[in-house]
């Protein structure tokens, strides 16, 4: 008898700058494993994002941050590559790497919806779409269309609760001193305050 071909693991990969992250990524995180039927989703701190301009909070306390927030899903888990790999951080690299290294997975990129209307000016974005399927969840407020090539590749939907908390609201909160309970995940809410991060010219420790 002919063994049937084991099933390919099927992992989602959750990037971003998490600088800090929110209660919005541990949400989409969450529905993305149960919705998406995953076995393992990866967040993906960047390291150097190439398509911003602003500084980054280090890279040490993104990662810390994000493995406070994932806490409690054994499903979850920390993907390093990126803060990992020297210079600028491309997509379609880390994929390339991920495949190379764990042939036996079915990789899933999940992204909001204002990432899939950008996603044609990512750096190899055709050699992207090759290699993955896309899950997009909805954003509030975010009404441009993908590009035409990028809406014929398959993609599933992640279904969100309305939620608008953004990386950028909480730091301009911490900023101006304002309170972020219920923003953040607790823990991380404590870690921002123990090490005095997006405060108006506070160093970093």
């Amino acid at each position: 008898m002919i063994n049937a071909p084991a099933r390919l693991r099927r992992v989602g990969l959750f990037g971003g700058s998490f600088d800090p992250v929110h209660v919005a990524h541990v949400a989409l995180a969450r529905e993305a494993l149960e919705q998406l039927a995953l076995d393992e989703l990866r967040w993906m701190p960047v390291g150097v994002p190439w398509q911003k301009a602003r500084a980054l909070a280090p890279a040490a306390h993104r990662a810390a941050m994000v493995e406070l927030a994932m806490a409690g899903e054994p499903r979850f888990r920390l993907e390093r590559i990126e803060l990992d790999r020297p210079g600028p951080t491309y997509t379609v690299e880390t994929v390339r790497a991920l495949r190379a290294a764990e042939p036996a997975v079915e990789w899933t990129l999940v992204l909001g919806e204002d990432q899939y209307a950008g996603l044609h000016t990512w750096q190899g974005w055709q050699e992207l779409l090759a290699g993955v399927r896309l899950a997009v969840a909805g954003r509030p407020g975010v009404g441009r269309p993908p590009h035409a090539d990028v809406a014929r590749a398959a993609r599933d939907a992640v279904a969100l609760p309305p939620m608008t908390v953004s990386s950028s609201d909480v730091r301009a909160r911490l900023a101006k001193g304002l309170p972020i309970e219920g923003l953040v995940p607790d823990a991380v809410a404590r870690y921002i305050a123990r090490h005095r991060l997006y405060l108006p010219h506070a160093a970093t420790a």
